[in-house]
């Protein structure tokens, strides 16, 4: 059956793939879809009213999709580009003031990063970290963040799956803390959504970045951002444009809508939503939310155990990994772009991190045991070179 279910993706029809968490192969499906709806749209109009009256449902029913992926109402979703502008979105969106204080994970993406110390420079924020990095084996990163809350701490940053290492966090008993300490938690969702199972109405966590094109096997360019209903008013748009008001009856701007439209700016990639809502219907094809990430965590266990027995190599989590990112490192100085290359070469393609330096390894419900005994094969035989 994952056969027959993986001939829709031409892309692992002459590779061995393992680049999921950077981006998904897309469906033959949903690339289809996103052809047609363009072809549809431009018939139409493609601005008026007749476009529009085609449009319109279509957005509503990817807001859908994207909306029982995370188990929330759709009025709840916000259309955006990518994670980043969803993050960018939650963390510009605060009332700042001089003295604020910003944490954030030493586990988090640069952009993540970069956009802290903007925010530090331009409001006379504090910026601090917390070494979330090293509870990977050993340590709770509860109380770690707990350790580094301060009274004055507005905003928490974390990943609800590290992009290096790959650790998921226990985004239930964060989201407690954070709350107790009336912090807003904002979650970069990049590895989590279309991996994990997820109910963020049940979770309680405030705001939710995600994309499209990665677990998801979407078309770059179509992403989301969660806000819970009780935080929208306390979050200022970041972006401004006409799907973010409400108008009055001279067309001047009265109020921001009261759903997730407000942080949205206009024009939207129509196509785009359309190939994301059927790549969602693909996934769902073959299995539950649940049925996946059993599949994920049996094929990165399966990859983890098969690393640990070669000489050379250290996999970066001592116990198989609950997310579908393996990292390892080699033990005798060998860089790991160097077996990155390699591997390229034999077309089957990884990457590398630069903190901590390691090579990860993405696998998917999607991925073949064979594929994995390839791949190990291939950095056996690299190894002895």
């Amino acid at each position: 059956m994952l056969h027959r279910h993986r001939a829709q993706f031409p892309a692992l029809t002459n590779k061995t793939y393992f680049n999921y968490g950077g981006q998904g192969p897309m469906a033959q499906g949903a690339m289809d879809a996103i052809t047609l709806a363009q072809a549809r749209i431009q018939d139409l109009g493609p601005f008026g009213a007749e476009a529009y009256s085609w449009i319109t449902p279509q957005i509503q029913a990817a807001r859908g999709a994207i909306a029982s992926v995370l188990n929330v109402p759709s009025d709840t979703i916000t259309l955006t580009d990518n994670v980043t502008v969803g993050c960018n979105i939650g963390m510009w969106g605060i009332d700042w003031h001089s003295g604020d204080h910003l944490l954030l994970s030493d586990c988090e993406h640069p952009g993540i990063i970069a956009t802290a110390q903007e925010i530090r420079r331009r409001f006379g924020v504090e910026v601090t970290t917390c070494p979330l990095m090293a509870t990977l084996n050993d340590g709770d990163p509860v109380d770690i963040i707990a350790q580094h809350l301060r009274p004055n701490t507005r905003l928490v940053v974390v990943s609800h799956i590290f992009w290096n290492t790959g650790q998921v966090l226990p985004l239930d008993k964060i989201v407690e803390l954070c709350r107790n300490n009336n912090s807003l938690l904002l979650v970069d969702a990049a590895q989590s959504v279309g991996v994990l199972p997820l109910n963020l109405t049940e979770l309680g966590v405030d705001v939710y970045a995600f994309t499209g094109h990665k677990w998801l096997c979407g078309a770059a360019g179509a992403g989301g951002l969660y806000v819970r209903t009780e935080v929208r008013e306390k979050l200022n748009p970041t972006f401004i444009g006409l799907n973010a008001i409400i108008t009055d009856n001279q067309g001047q701007p009265e109020s921001w809508r009261p759903d997730g439209r407000r942080y949205e700016v206009s024009t939207v990639a129509i196509p785009l939503y359309v190939g994301l809502t059927e790549a969602i219907a693909i996934h769902n094809h073959w299995g539950t939310a649940s049925d996946r990430y059993q599949q994920i965590c049996n094929n990165a266990k399966y990859l983890w155990q098969n690393l640990t027995q070669l000489a050379n190599i250290k996999c970066l989590k001592n116990s198989p990994p609950e997310s579908g990112l393996v990292s390892f490192q080699f033990t005798n100085g060998q860089p790991s772009s160097k077996l990155v290359q390699f591997l390229e070469s034999q077309k089957i393609l990884t990457r590398t991190i630069a903190n901590p330096n390691c090579i990860r390894v993405s696998v998917h419900y999607l991925t073949l045991q064979a594929e994995i005994d390839h791949l190990i094969e291939a950095i056996d035989s690299f190894s002895q070179i």
